[in-house]
């Protein structure tokens, strides 16, 4: 007897589910192993069914979390997108423990997470600074490679109707330009050269062009969204701190904060394009029939990664990957819970205050 009512219930619950699902752009950023901030992020998104993703925009290891968050998605759905992403950071840390410079057993005993003086980072810091990769790692060696290839299919990440739609940023070594590969050329070297920081690894070339990490012209680069995507909500993933209240003095600590200024860069300059196209529009200058709004929204990693050197990006160490994972989770559940009604309607975050 109760039976066709339970169905009833599970239809209208459904049904409202479906009525009430929002869609949003994804921009992710880089930042190596600080990505496992992003992977919480996504988990939490992903296991949200009012949350469709449209787009996703990003650099570096945020390009690495959305081909493998795609791909899941084209072969399970939002759980085949979580496993995916599980599995792939579980073999990152995998990976990271088969070479000389993961942290030493002080380190993960006593919580260094930031591995300033761990003596193999050290050494790494050293290396980086007297050779380049092309003379301490000439036959190329990349890590990544094999995990990518373990997690991905590419060739049927490419041929899927997977709906989401994929752009990876990569810097033309030659032009310093913007190169984005979209997911139908999405390859394992395609996704590598997003990631390829030029003082760790030789320029991954493509089609007789080189390209470097694409967190120097686009981390993540916006515009794809903007111009190849239906829905106006685009969420943006910090992994690098836009600000820091200390004055950095040390060696370490000022090389950190040049490199996270050098990665801001291009996502500030494309936010300030943004608010000018906004006020032009609420100025009534332009037509908003003719001119995109945009709704722009933030989840961001500063309280947790603003006490992290610049090696624990390097850092591969389980309990600190998922340390972040958690922490990217709780964020993206406050997140949620804060904004999901202002979805469709408007910016959470003040774009002049925070970008300008």
């Amino acid at each position: 007897m109760d039976e066709p009512r339970d169905w009833a219930e599970n239809a209208k619950a459904r049904k409202n589910t479906h009525a009430a699902r929002k869609s949003v752009n994804l921009a992710l950023q880089g930042g190596g192993a600080h990505g496992a901030f992003t992977w919480g992020v996504l988990d939490r998104l992903a296991e949200d069914e009012r949350i469709a993703v449209d787009g996703i925009s990003a650099t570096s290891a945020g390009a690495m979390n959305a081909v493998v968050f795609t791909y899941g998605w084209s072969q399970s759905g939002r759980n085949g997108a979580r496993q995916a992403l599980t599995n792939f950071w579980r073999r990152i840390s995998h990976a990271a423990f088969a070479t000389p410079l993961q942290p030493s057993w002080f380190d993960r005993i006593s919580g260094n997470h930031s591995l300033q003086f761990s003596p193999a980072f050290i050494a790494l810091d050293l290396i980086t600074r007297l050779f380049s990769p092309y003379e301490f790692n000439p036959y190329n060696h990349n890590p990544l490679r094999d995990v990518l290839i373990q997690s991905v299919d590419f060739d049927a990440l490419s041929k899927s109707d997977c709906s989401i739609k994929l752009f990876l940023s990569a810097t033309n070594v030659r032009t310093g330009k913007v190169k984005v590969f979209e997911r139908k050329e999405v390859t394992a070297d395609r996704t590598l050269a997003s990631a390829c920081l030029p003082f760790l690894f030789q320029a991954v070339e493509i089609d007789g062009e080189a390209y470097w990490d694409g967190g120097y012209m686009g981390n993540p680069a916006l515009f794809p969204l903007i111009y190849s995507c239906e829905t106006s909500d685009i969420v943006i993933v910090h992994i690098n701190p836009l600000r820091r209240e200390k004055l950095p003095r040390t060696a370490i600590e000022i090389m950190n904060r040049v490199n996270e200024i050098s990665f801001n860069s291009s996502l500030m300059r494309e936010m300030r394009a943004i608010s000018f196209v906004t006020r032009l529009i609420d100025e009534g200058k332009v037509n908003s029939n003719d001119m995109k709004r945009l709704f722009i929204h933030g989840i961001s990693t500063d309280d947790a990664t603003s006490d992290l050197g610049v090696f624990s990006k390097l850092n591969g160490d389980w309990e600190f990957l998922t340390h972040l994972r958690d922490i990217g989770r709780r964020c993206a559940d406050a997140w949620l819970k804060a904004n999901f009604d202002r979805l469709g309607q408007e910016s959470t975050v003040d774009i002049r205050q925070q970008y300008l």
